[in-house]
């Protein structure tokens, strides 16, 4: 079983020891005592204190700033302190690679049979090729390493994939762990690559490396515990992702009904250079987002129906044969949600949408936008097109037989009353929250605004709407919506049990 282990980073020897009782109640499995974090540290009167209380097995590192660390002392006397903590019986104690030798010398080869010895390396700057990581791994191990930590950073999300290949094959226990947002996936699949451990922050302001999770993070919402070599990947590659509540749900739902699969946030730069990368039947399944819609087109090789039509991709499939398939199902949460925002009397006939005859805005002329004013379309709406670039705005009306505006000229169109406007653009998301399509004065033209981004739940385009009388539709809707019909494509479960699961987590 791969170890949970919470790096402990207090600045002081009490907080310290508070911070490793609540390691353990959180539900750690050992705690990395960071000792170059200590101000004022003092080896022998602080060892003991920190290491006869501990509630679990504690790693010791005394990391020098030459690799990342904090302290800035002499080789002899951080040596001396590792010894110390091997025999106040301490259960592992990390040593850099550089150093690795002189430090077996200096303590004559000779170690507490329970202590482990950690050998490790970090590259702060980049991840380097399969053969250089394991030509790194064979000259760990040849120090005399109990556990291997070799730790880089992602330039991009495909450098992830590097690490486990090299992890799968190492003959001794692995620590490989890919450093920055890029790399959170290495983090969380350690359990299905054979990693030793993988770590996990008590809170933001306790993190030791760049991209390290919580342990809440990985306990409650990836389950680590529950990721093994079978378990499936899938995730929703994006750029940004980091706002998205979509591995929140996706997880809660795959836990619910006992699906042996882990959802997860992938920022990625290059939809098909990543698709390419992780093309294992186990990568089984991705929700795409901005600014990738359109470009999974090209990438699919197969493709529904409505999905072609509209342009535009928001989830994938692999089949066991390999083949890509591509769906779309913003359209219908989009739609459903606009269609219920609209209320009112129901035509007789059940076939007929409240957005027959209405006349829709459709800010946004990328994946999401094509959803919508595809989706609108359909039901019978006369749409206009808006966006910033023109020529964009043009082409999806023409596919569309709808109107074509600049984002601007939003400003002064009121050709009658009763409009919808749907935001389909990125103003307004996390992080740039004060970004809108449309000043407030001209959203009292509108009866009623769907804004499709969620994050955050209550918009400036829908804040200011609220405050000039206009019916609103948050972006909450359309993702729990799109997110049945993914959830239906990723597992099969029907859509019922997901919609009966999604209320209780939104």
């Amino acid at each position: 079983m791969t170890l949970l282990c919470v790096p402990l980073v207090a600045r002081t020897v009490e907080e310290m020891v508070a911070d490793a009782a609540a390691a353990a109640a959180a539900g750690g499995d050992l705690v990395e005592i960071r000792l170059d974090f200590i101000q004022g540290f003092r080896p022998r009167e602080h060892l003991p204190l920190l290491l006869r209380g501990c509630p679990l097995p504690a790693l010791v590192t005394y990391r020098p700033s030459w690799e990342g660390g904090q302290y800035e002392g002499d080789d002899t006397t951080r040596f001396e302190t590792l010894r110390l903590a091997m025999e106040l019986g301490v259960d592992y104690v990390d040593i850099e690679l550089k150093v690795a030798d002189k430090f077996m010398s200096f303590i004559s080869g000779n170690k507490p049979e329970k202590c482990k010895l950690i050998v490790s390396s970090h590259n702060y700057e980049y991840t380097p090729s399969c053969e250089d990581l394991a030509n790194l791994v064979a000259r760990i191990q040849a120090v005399g390493a109990d556990i291997v930590k070799v730790a880089t950073t992602a330039k991009d999300i495909v450098d992830v994939s590097r690490m486990f290949q090299v992890m799968v094959h190492c003959q001794v226990p692995m620590i490989g762990l890919v450093m920055s947002e890029k790399g959170l996936m290495s983090r969380v699949l350690a359990p299905k690559f054979g990693g030793y451990l993988t770590f996990g922050i008590l809170n933001a302001a306790k993190t030791s490396a760049s991209g390290q999770p919580t342990v809440e993070e990985l306990l409650n919402i990836y389950h680590i515990r529950h990721i093994g070599p079978d378990t499936k990947v899938l995730g929703l590659i994006a750029n940004p992702v980091k706002q998205s509540k979509s591995p929140i749900l996706h997880n809660k739902c795959l836990q619910s009904v006992g699906y042996n699969a882990v959802y997860l946030p992938l920022l990625g730069d290059n939809l098909a250079s990543f698709l390419e990368t992780y093309s294992s039947p186990d990568f089984s399944g991705f929700s795409c987002s901005l600014p990738f819609k359109v470009d999974a087109v090209k990438c699919c090789d197969e493709h529904d129906p409505v999905a072609k039509s509209i342009g535009a991709i928001n989830t994938i499939i692999r089949r066991p044969d390999g083949k890509l398939v591509g769906y779309n199902t913003d359209y219908i949460g989009a739609i459903s949600a606009i269609e219920d925002g609209i209320g009112g009397p129901r035509s007789k006939d059940a076939a007929i949408s409240p957005l027959a005859g209405r006349l829709i805005v459709v800010a946004g002329a990328g994946g999401a936008g094509k959803a919508i004013a595809y989706g609108a379309k359909e039901k019978g709406a006369r749409v206009v097109v808006a966006n910033r670039t023109y020529e964009k705005a043009v082409s999806l009306a023409n596919a569309i037989g709808g109107q074509a505006l600049r984002l601007a000229d939003l400003e002064t169109f009121r050709p009658e009353e009763g409009m919808i406007l749907a935001n389909a653009t990125s103003l307004g998301m996390y992080p740039n929250t004060d970004g809108t399509p449309i000043s407030k004065k001209a959203l009292s033209f509108y009866d009623m605004v769907f804004d499709a981004v969620y994050a955050p739940k209550v918009t400036r385009l829908l804040r200011e709407a609220e405050e000039c009388g206009v019916k609103v539709v948050s972006g909450v809707e359309m993702f729990i919506r799109q997110a049945i019909g993914q959830f239906e494509h990723f597992t099969g479960a029907p859509e019922s049990l997901m919609r009966e699961i999604a209320a209780k987590y939104t």
